[in-house]
């Protein structure tokens, strides 16, 4: 089912359904390891689908892994069975290797694993949007250079950066192109490096490569997500908006209303309960609690979404994921926002 995305946008606030970036934790339900799940479309496909089948979340989230785009590009991964996999090591030192550097073509390591999962699960998922999942140009770029290089270099080298940010920029164009032509409804696009980035500096090496991406792609029946879980979040909001995103999702380091209230209302801004503290840590009666008073917090603001955090980890306890939509069902059912 193709959907109109800015409709679906729109009925979020009379839907109340929360929109947590869940996926990994759906190993557990299915018995398998993190490493199977990065490494097989069929167990990713399923593992989408199981979440659907447990939960009435907005929409089905993809797999958020965010080491397939560096691994394409030539990074080494380190992945073990019960972690995410991550990057290690360096794959370009200065200007001159990021020019020479080859952008990969869409399908490369595993991206094309990840393409069909999607598209796979779009397939199969009928009753709600699938989104998903990206890195963001700066957050890539952090990872081919090293992420503290990255920072440093914004100030240090910025030819260097800004040459490192036109290739992850390329092929982040065409993943993005990837997953609309297979027929999802979004992405939800990461860029938690450049929220450690001062306000200015963010505005030169991650707000125009960002827009650049969103303008390729985003239309009525295609949005993105853009996420942030960065700590210098509260200051860039401005910038945020003019990304154009069609909406925004924020981490735990930031006190949500504050964004609801620095951020224009007619675009959802969803979060961000504690993925460590509260999904995998916790009690289900603790959860039960922190999102009852996040959605007391929000009240009045209709373009508040429920979400988690971040990406809901794969340790994560399914009785806190339970009680995290039992106090939103709760809550939507005694009117509140």
């Amino acid at each position: 089912m193709k959907y109109n995305m800015n409709e679906w946008l729109s009925s979020l606030s009379e839907s109340r359904k929360p929109l947590p970036l869940l996926s990994f934790p759906s190993a557990q339900l299915l018995g398998a390891s993190v490493y199977d799940f990065t490494h097989n479309a069929a167990l990713q496909t399923e593992g989408i689908l199981r979440v659907a089948q447990r939960t009435d979340a907005a929409a089905a989230v993809c797999m958020m892994d965010l080491s397939v785009e560096a691994e394409a590009f030539g990074c080494e991964i380190k992945a073990t069975e019960d972690e995410v996999p991550t990057v290690i090591g360096v794959l370009i030192s200065d200007e001159d290797e990021a020019e020479a550097l080859t952008v990969p073509a869409v399908g490369d390591g595993r991206t094309g694993l990840y393409i069909e999962a999607a598209r796979n699960a779009k397939s199969a998922i009928a009753d709600r949007p699938v989104l998903a999942g990206i890195i963001g140009p700066f957050s890539l770029a952090g990872r081919l250079m090293d992420v503290s290089e990255a920072l440093v270099n914004c100030i240090a080298d910025e030819d260097f950066v800004h040459a490192a940010l036109r290739k992850t920029t390329a092929f982040l164009k065409a993943y993005a192109q990837a997953y609309k032509d297979a027929g999802v409804d979004g992405i939800v696009m990461a860029e938690p490096l450049s929220g450690l980035l001062s306000p200015a500096l963010e505005a030169e090496f991650s707000a125009p490569y960002v827009k650049e991406i969103i303008d390729a792609v985003q239309d009525d029946s295609f949005i993105v997500v853009y996420h942030n879980c960065g700590p210098n979040t509260p200051l860039m909001t401005e910038s945020f908006y003019q990304n154009g995103a069609a909406a925004y999702h924020f981490g735990d380091a930031v006190d949500l209303k504050t964004m609801l209230e620095k951020m224009p209302a007619d675009r959802p801004v969803c979060g961000n309960i504690s993925p460590v503290d509260h999904f995998a840590g916790g009690t289900p009666e603790e959860m039960y609690a922190a999102v009852t008073a996040l959605i007391a917090a929000c009240d009045g603001h209709p373009n508040f979404v429920l979400s988690s955090g971040c990406d809901i980890p794969p340790t994560a306890k399914w009785d806190n994921i339970d009680a995290f939509f039992k106090a939103a069902r709760d809550a939507a059912e005694g009117g509140k926002v």
